[in-house]
């Protein structure tokens, strides 16, 4: 499948082990409650989903919370009531969208940033058009640049 606002067709990606259960010496290291644990207090430290399995496994060597858990990242913090309230890559595209507009207000003539952010603005609308649609979003959550800032603080 080719890139959105991109020409290429690149499929280089990593993969997903191919057994999907925990190595044996990992379980008897960590139960599943000490790795649900884990998550909710790097939660606490205002860490990100993604950022808390890049967390666990560089430091911890839980390669895949699942494995031990049952349950992913997103839903053991939505358990507990710690799930961000924008899905994360609507929530990174927003932080780029307004660092764009930062840089354009005091670049006003950088013409290739004007283009790309309306490339990632329109990334934007389609992934809250989804979100919505899907129930993750309020049915009238609209992003619009003036309050971005505030969506993203």
């Amino acid at each position: 499948m080719g890139r959105m606002h991109a020409p290429g067709k690149g499929i280089s990606r990593s993969a997903q082990p191919y057994v999907r259960n925990a190595p044996s010496w990992l379980k008897s290291l960590y139960t599943a409650d000490e790795v649900k644990d884990h998550v909710v207090k790097l939660a606490r430290k205002g860490h990100t989903p993604s950022k808390i399995g890049v967390i666990l496994r560089d430091s911890r060597g839980i390669s895949q919370v699942k494995a031990i858990t049952g349950t992913k990242v997103l839903r053991i913090l939505k358990a507990s009531g710690m799930a961000p309230k924008l899905p994360e890559d609507l929530h990174c595209l927003i932080k780029k969208a307004v660092a764009m507009r930062k840089h354009m207000e005091i670049n006003r003539n950088d013409k290739d940033c004007k283009f790309r952010l309306i490339l990632v603005e329109s990334r934007i609308h389609r992934l809250a058009r989804y979100y919505r649609q899907k129930g993750v979003v309020a049915p009238n959550f609209k992003y619009r640049s003036a309050t971005a800032s505030a969506l993203i603080s």
